[in-house]
Parts: C-alpha cells; structure tokens; sequence
C-alpha cells in the first residue's frame, strides 16, 4: 500500500467534500480517535481533513449515506456497530487500534461528597469498568446511559446525575474534576466509507 492508496481513503470523488463523520459532541474518545487517523493517512504535512461531529454514529453514517462526510470512524465496542457492517451502500475501509483517553469517575468541582447510591452517568459501552473505578466495587449505584461520554459529562453540569464515566478531555471541556483513578481502554476502531469511496481494504494499525 502507497501513500496515494492512504490519502485516497480520505479523498472522496471531485465535488465531495473529504471530511470524517464521528460521534460527539467534543470531547468524545471517537473524535480524538477520528482527528488521529485524519493526521496518520494525510501525514503531518499533508491536506487538512475535517472532522465532524454528529450525536450518534447512526446520524454520522446518514451524513456518509448523503456524501456530507466521506467516512466515519465507529469503535468496534459500539453495540449497534453491526448496521454499518451488513449495510450494502458502506465499506470497510480500514481499521485501527489506539488506545482511549484516560476514563474515569468525574463531578462537579467543589460537589462535596459523592452520595451513597450516586447515579452515574455513562454510554453503554464502556460502563463495565465503573465497577473496576469505584473505591468499593460492591458499592451501589445507579447508571443513566447517554449517548457519549461527552454527554455523560454535560448530564453532570446540569444536575441529571452525580457522576459521570467520561474522558480527560471531556471533564475538562466541562470543568469536572475526576473522583476515581483514570485508565485508557485499548479500542479497535472501524472506518467506513461510501461503496463508491472505500477503495483501500485491510489493517491499518496505529498505536497510541
């Protein structure tokens, strides 16, 4: 594989705009994946790629569908991630592996104490590890899903929840303060073109 095959997958046909769809808003682990893989297929000098952002990965492969965007990057722990798979008008174009943001448990700054029963909000992806970050694994709490971990960390600014599983970027844009210890999560992640678009096939490794 040339680099002309790597910046094609990001090249849609002329009149098209070549952009990455991904979920958001920003913050997401998607978009920090999203903008890397931009940077490693064009290299550091190479033409600047969009990336936009969409509050699911459904309405970022309508945007694939209708050529608003010429790929999307999904990570493979997105339950829903089969669609985009078995969808005749979407190609595997490629597929990566980076490692997450750091995790971790987040409030408010200046909250005071966590409750004893916090609701926690997450996406449903990653709730598995909220177990692994509380103090006490066997604690009791409450889960409220989102649709990214961005999100989850808005739901704690505006008082829907206590705490959220969100990302290092996240809590930052939002101005929480984390309450856990943090961790990234090794993730696969899938990049998707348009049938016409995804000429490229294969692994496209690339570590954080």
């Amino acid at each position: 594989m040339n680099p002309s095959d790597l910046i094609s997958l990001l090249r849609p046909d002329s009149g098209h705009p070549a952009a990455i769809g991904t979920l958001g808003p920003p913050g997401t682990s998607s978009e920090v994946a999203s903008k890397r893989y931009a940077v490693q297929m064009t290299g550091p000098d190479g033409p600047p790629v969009a990336t936009r952002l969409y509050d699911t990965y459904e309405e970022a492969g309508e945007a694939l569908r209708a050529r608003e965007v010429s790929h999307i990057v999904v990570a493979n722990a997105y339950k829903g991630i089969y669609q985009f798979y078995m969808d005749p008008s979407v190609e595997l174009a490629g597929v990566f592996v980076m490692d997450t943001p750091l995790y971790g448990l987040a409030t408010r700054r200046g909250a005071g104490p966590v409750p004893d029963v916090p609701i926690i909000a997450s996406h449903p992806s990653p709730e598995p590890i909220i177990a692994q970050l509380l103090p006490d694994p066997h604690a009791t709490y409450k889960v409220i899903h989102y649709d990214s971990t961005s999100a989850a960390a808005r739901a704690v600014v505006d008082g829907s929840s206590d705490l959220a599983l969100t990302t290092t970027p996240a809590a930052h844009l939002h101005g929480l303060e984390f309450v856990s210890r943090t961790r990234p999560i090794r993730m696969v992640w899938s990049v998707f073109g348009g049938t016409a678009h995804a000429r490229v096939k294969g692994a496209i490794p690339c570590y954080s």
